[in-house]
Formats: C-alpha cells, structure tokens, sequence
C-alpha cells in the first residue's frame, strides 16, 4: 500500500483533498502533517507534484514500517546544524572562500571526500585550538526544528546517533548538549596548542558513516530496516543505503535523486511527520 506523506506551511486541508482525490486515495489530516494511503501514483507523478506544490510531498517506500523505527542516524554539517563548521575555521584565517570551494565540490560528489578533507584541514595548520570554542559558540546553530525532534524521538523510544565527515570538538558537545546516543567524527590533530593540519587516526567518510549505522544497529539489536538515515551530501549515499528510510535533507541534487525522501520545505522536525509521530 502506497503512503504518501503531505507538510509544509503552504498545505491546506483543500489542497490535500485536492491530491487525494488525484491519487484516488484516502487522507488522514493531522495537525503537522497529512497522509494519504492507497495512493495510485508512481515516482514521475510525485515529481510532477513537487514541482505544482511549495511543500514536502514524499512516498514512503512500501517495505518501510514506521512503527518498528528504532535508531535515526544524523550527519552533522548543513544537516543538523546549519553551517559547515570546517568552512568557518577556516574563516578565522581568510581561507572561507578556498575551504568552501572544495566543502561544495565534496558534498557534490563531484571530488573524493576524503582527500578533500585532507587537503582543507592542511589549510588550517598552524591555527589556536581556542578558534573551535569561538567556532561552536558563535557560529554554530542547530537547524529549525532539531530540537524537537531530538525530543519527540525521545520520546518514542528512538535512539539518536550523530555521525560526520567533520569533527569530534563538535559531536562531543552536541552529544552532551542534546543527550546523543552515539557519535563519530573525525579528530584534529593538535600539538603545543596549535592544529597541526592533519586528521588523527582514520578519516570518517562515506563508508566508515555506513559502517557506524550499521555497527550502532548491532549494539541496539535491531536490523538497518529499522533505521532512518538523514544527510545532505554524497558522502551520506552509503549510509543511506541500508536503512529502511533514507531522507535527503535541504540536500545536493544527487542525494535528493538517491534517497528515499527529501525535505526541501521543512525543518528538521518534518522527520516526525514521515514516521506519522505526532508532536507540539
């Protein structure tokens, strides 16, 4: 049975009505969002959909089952926070524009990631160590809606696991300030109190982000069915592959192409509305 998933500010109760009589299916109004199951429509149709409506029209993948959904795994960068923070290190040394170049080229999928990263945190050798502090404190947001739906998962016995091709400084504190269950990240090298420019340890790109998914269902004894997987950029493709639902979020065109869902009108809490989760 097909489900369709209907949010976004410019949704009415006329327009929903509208599109399930277009599908032929059956709506279920609620107050964040709007399903409709039973919908006879296809990929081409869901498209053409988004392009007529300014708000979220997703399907959800039939072998998708909302109500077993036991982890949500979460990049970081643009994803659950709003900045690229290795863009902004690289600010404090007039390096933004060059670092956000090769940032923008990697999320793209246009140029290997991993020798992307190596290549921007060399830029960064020499730098105070205090910069990430002034970084998190002053220039790290969370992105609409991430709080409430770090809290409504919670809730739901849902556990959170953040993963990214970043750096630990910045999960580590994340973890803490929203009671994370997991994280994994990349860790600067410093010495005498100064970045050295290189990455400590392997780096965490694509296939390490899927391993973690994968190793996080293990611990929770759970399968990678029962998994959502969220990110922007390709280095999130391959996490994005076992879960049950993959969700590109304000994402790359490559991942919107590949990933199950997209959210391009919503905040993070419009994850709550594809899992049919009610919150305030």
């Amino acid at each position: 049975m097909t489900t369709l998933v209907l949010q976004g500010t410019a949704l009415s109760r006329e327009i929903a009505d509208q599109i399930t009589l277009h599908v032929s299916g059956a709506l279920n109004w609620q107050q964040k969002f709007a399903t409709i199951t039973g919908a006879s429509i296809g990929k081409d149709g869901i498209n053409a959909l988004r392009q007529q409506y300014d708000f979220d029209i997703n399907m959800l993948p039939a072998s998708f089952d909302a109500s077993t959904v036991g982890l949500l795994v979460t990049d970081m960068d643009s994803t659950l926070i709003s900045i690229e923070c290795i863009d902004e290190i690289a600010d404090f040394m007039n390096l933004k524009p060059q670092v956000a170049k090769i940032t923008e080229a990697a999320m793209r999928g246009d140029i290997d990631f991993e020798t992307s990263l190596r290549k921007r945190v060399s830029l960064l050798k020499g730098l105070n160590v205090s910069v990430l502090e002034r970084v998190y404190e002053e220039r790290l947001q969370l992105n609409p809606g991430a709080e409430v739906m770090v809290e409504t998962l919670k809730q739901n016995g849902i556990k959170l696991a953040l993963v990214s091709g970043g750096f630990t400084f910045f999960t580590d504190r994340l973890k803490q300030r929203l009671g994370l269950d997991y994280t994994q990240a990349n860790l600067l090298a410093e010495k005498d109190g100064k970045l050295t420019g290189e990455v400590d340890g392997e780096i965490c790109g694509a296939q390490t982000k899927a391993d973690f998914l994968l190793h996080c269902c293990e611990q929770l004894d759970i399968t990678p069915a029962q998994t959502l997987a969220v990110g922007d950029g390709a280095n999130d493709l391959l996490m994005m592959e076992p879960a049950g639902l993959s969700v590109a979020y304000h994402a790359k065109s490559k991942v919107q192409q590949q990933a199950d869902t997209a959210i391009n009108h919503n905040g993070l809490d419009a994850i709550l509305g594809l899992l049919q989760l009610n919150y305030n």
